[in-house]
């Protein structure tokens, strides 16, 4: 057995080949891809990266030892912040015994762990990694207790902008109006109300630092920690100078002002601005629910008398038998021993049509057995395809933006900066004769006005207006970073079924002298099966009256006794296997069909084929206006795992440039790799076999009727199904990065000019939070105009 030249996969016993094309395949996916864009030196192609992607289990650490079975948990991590944080937890991960290796993920607030099930207890895992305010837990799972549940960002942020208001009320009753000369200074600083005003803010503020601000300190001791200063340092710095200056002046410097309301407001507009950034992250993934459905951890072991017993799958070794009943998930890639079924394998491969197994066939893990059991042995390797694509789809969607890695490498300039301007500045003016404590407070007036709110909400809330205008487009947005990621698009991706067709099978046809006759007989023996072909027959066929006895299921086909007459449905090939006669007409209708990419079905009683039913996959409503809508600048391709005759439709389209039928999952991945060399791509689709071609995709749009998995792998949804949507989300797309170099630069702006005015004294805390505030409300303010 060989490698795949195009990704490097396992080839069949017989590979795929083609005498124009050098090499061997897996798939005629593949070959075809290689064909198109591959006229390239073979090594060029990142194989063993993607074989690493597909398999490798998880990040740093140890190696693991070559006798150890390790196992990969992924768990779900709240109170991620950046990059600094996500090393942190891998660095936490790793200290736990019998965990060889972890990784992080910022963007997708998950953990990938690699552990040796002997040594270490996977249901430890989660409270092994909650430390220092972090929270794991199994995907999806809810916090159980009330604390943990405060520590979300959704309650944070609404807390702090409650509890900051008993802080900022005697503010405006008392010490802004003093400030401003409404009331004489004495009025306030030289009675007794100085410390029934202050001291109860100072116990109020107190708790408000220590709870609402906890995440920031934190943040800013993890990024020390590992050597990577973030902006939490930097609101960590201004609120604790902010604080602990005003708690000196109150009980050391009576008289002087204090500035708590400036230490309680950066907490809340902060907070508020991580929480919209929150926001995208959670609808982002959905925590993975549709691994927790593909990946079986069981299996039902058949033993040697027949019985079975229910087992873990890791228990189970290669070459042992499993039971698989209908309706069930195959649990591992394997080989059928016993049995005959319908087996839909388009959560994997994206055929419309399940596929016919009998003993011999292999059957992919993941895949769904239809109408009749079977027993199923282990492969090998005793792995899922499901598993390596979740592998794969984890590898892409954890990796950072660009424009994450450019903010963080704008933390570790900016914030040593700062940090030195406003201890240069304070040691400065205490050269320069000033009191120590006014010198203090021109420092702090530095770390104030400094502190990045705006920078910090300038591109969240860009994003959450695009977000709302995509949504009254019909497109929901789910990682609100594409609009920072995505430019004008160079190609954009169809799958085909289930995206440019509805997925479902219809008649489109019949073939025969006794048209009714037909679909009455083909109805009334599917009336007994649940296979889609058997469905679409029902669904045009009138009621059946016919009296059904003897029904009988076989590869291929499904027959029964109707009215007296043993009568036969299903493949061509079927009917030549029994000995049945088609006449010529009918198979030149068969051939007809399967040239025009349909699926003919042949119907016959007593002996001889009496008719064809035609089905085919029904198009999507639109789908010719939508890819219509690109301009000339931007190619169209379709993908499927269908063969190619039944994606010959859509190559006649003049929008259509190229059409790839028979495409795996791992090459539609690899395929999108390709294309993306020539410039962005956009991937549309709706399988779980599209997850990771989807993630891997500048930019990845799922069907709302998508598999869960396909949904959490896609940066938007398309809502109702209309994909006349897709071509208006760019347009969106381009007036919301617009919008976010408006704030950027803003931003940015105002840090140059206010920096230099607070070292030169001409600012104090409480002028710098005014500013800060003002430059934050105006990123606001430009952040909620129309975008459309």
């Amino acid at each position: 057995m060989g490698s795949c030249t195009l990704c490097d996969l396992s080839t069949p016993s017989e590979p795929v080949t083609d005498p124009d094309v050098d090499g061997e395949f897996c798939c005629r996916g593949c070959l075809e891809v290689y064909r198109t864009l591959g006229d390239v030196d073979p090594e060029e192609v990142d194989a063993e990266a993607l074989r690493e992607e597909t398999d490798a289990p998880g990040g740093g650490g140890e190696a693991i030892p070559d006798d150890v079975d390790s196992e990969t948990a992924y768990l779900s991590i709240d109170g991620l912040h950046c990059s600094t944080c996500e090393l942190f937890i891998e660095s936490a991960a790793t200290d736990i015994e019998g965990v060889y290796g972890a990784e992080a993920s910022y963007s997708t607030d998950m953990a990938r762990v690699s552990y040796d099930p002997e040594t270490c207890d996977r249901e430890a895992l989660p409270e092994a990694l909650s430390r220092f305010g972090y929270y794991a837990s199994e995907p999806g799972a809810e916090p159980e207790g009330f604390l943990d549940r405060l520590s979300l960002g959704e309650y944070r942020a609404a807390i702090a902008v409650i509890v900051m208001m008993p802080v900022m009320a005697p503010y405006f009753l008392f010490v802004y109006p003093t400030y401003v000369g409404i009331y004489p200074r004495d009025f306030l600083y030289g009675s007794n109300l100085y410390f029934m005003v202050f001291v109860p803010l100072f116990v109020w503020s107190s708790i408000i630092v220590a709870g609402v601000g906890y995440p920031f300190f934190r943040g800013a001791y993890v990024s020390l920690k590992v050597g990577q200063p973030n902006m939490d340092v930097l609101i960590a710095l201004a609120v604790g100078a902010a604080y602990l200056y005003s708690a000196a002046s109150l009980f050391l410097l009576e008289g002087r002002t204090v500035y708590f309301d400036v230490a309680v407001m950066i907490l809340a507009v902060v907070t508020v601005g991580d929480h919209v950034e929150s926001r995208f992250k959670e609808r982002a993934l959905g925590y993975y629910s549709e691994l927790a459905e593909s990946r079986v951890t069981h299996a039902r072991r058949l033993r040697d008398d027949g019985s079975t017993e229910r087992a873990p799958i890791e228990s189970i070794a290669p070459g042992e038998r499993v039971l698989v009943r209908p309706g069930e998930r195959v649990p591992v890639d394997g080989e059928v021993v016993d049995g005959t079924a319908a087996v839909d394998e388009s959560v994997v491969t994206g055929e419309s049509i399940p596929v016919a197994k009998s003993p011999g066939a292999g059957v992919i893990g993941g895949s769904i057995v239809t109408d009749n059991a079977l027993v199923v042995a282990v492969g090998d390797e005793r792995t899922s395809t499901v598993d390596r694509l979740m592998e794969l789809l984890w590898s892409v969607q954890s990796t950072d933006s660009g424009v994450q890695r450019v903010a963080n490498r704008f933390a570790l300039v900016f914030v040593p900066v700062v940090v030195t301007v406003a201890v240069a500045t304070t040691l400065g003016w205490l050269w320069l004769g000033r009191p120590p404590g006014e010198a203090v407070l021109i420092g702090v007036s530095v770390l104030v006005v400094s502190c990045p709110c705006s920078l910090g909400i300038a591109t969240p809330l860009a994003l959450a207006a695009g977000s709302n205008a995509a949504s009254e487009s019909g497109l929901l947005v789910f990682d609100g970073s594409v609009f920072e990621r995505v430019t004008d698009t160079d190609t954009v991706a169809f799958d085909k079924t289930g995206t440019l067709t509805t997925g479902e099978m219809s008649v489109v046809d019949v073939v025969g002298a006794d048209r009714e006759a037909i679909l009455g007989r083909a109805a009334a023996v599917e009336g007994r099966s649940n296979h889609p072909i058997g469905g679409a027959i029902l669904e045009a066929a009138p009621e059946p009256t016919a009296e059904v006895s003897g029904f009988e299921r076989n590869p291929r086909s499904v027959a029964a006794t109707v009215d007296g007459d043993e009568t036969m449905v299903g493949h061509p090939d079927a009917f030549a296997r029994a000995g049945w006669r088609v006449p010529d007409d009918l198979a030149d209708a068969v051939d007809s069909a399967r040239a025009d990419g349909a699926h003919p079905t042949l119907v016959g009683w007593d002996g001889d084929a009496a008719g064809v039913v035609v089905l085919r996959d029904t198009t999507r409503p639109g789908w010719q206006e939508a890819i219509g809508a690109f301009d000339d600048g931007t190619d169209v391709v379709v993908i499927t795992g269908d063969d190619e005759r039944a994606a010959r439709r859509f190559e006649t389209h003049p929008g259509v440039d190229e059409v790839f039928a028979e495409v795996r999952p791992e090459a539609k991945r690899e395929l999108i790799r390709r294309l993306r060399a020539d410039g962005a791509v956009t991937m549309v689709g709706d399988g779980t076999n599209d997850a990771a071609a989807l993630a891997g995709a500048d930019l990845g749009i799922a069907m709302s009727h998508g598999t869960e998995l396909t949904i959490d792998a896609a940066d938007a949804v398309v809502t109702d199904d209309d994909l006349s949507t897709v071509p208006a989300f760019f347009e969106i797309a381009d007036r919301v990065r617009r919008r976010i170099r408006e704030n950027l630069l803003w931003a940015v702006g105002y840090n140059l000019v206010a920096i230099p005015l607070a070292v030169a004294g001409l600012i104090n805390p409480l002028i710098a939070a005014v500013l800060m505030g003002v430059s934050s409300l105006i990123v606001v303010t430009n952040s909620r105009r129309s975008l459309v």
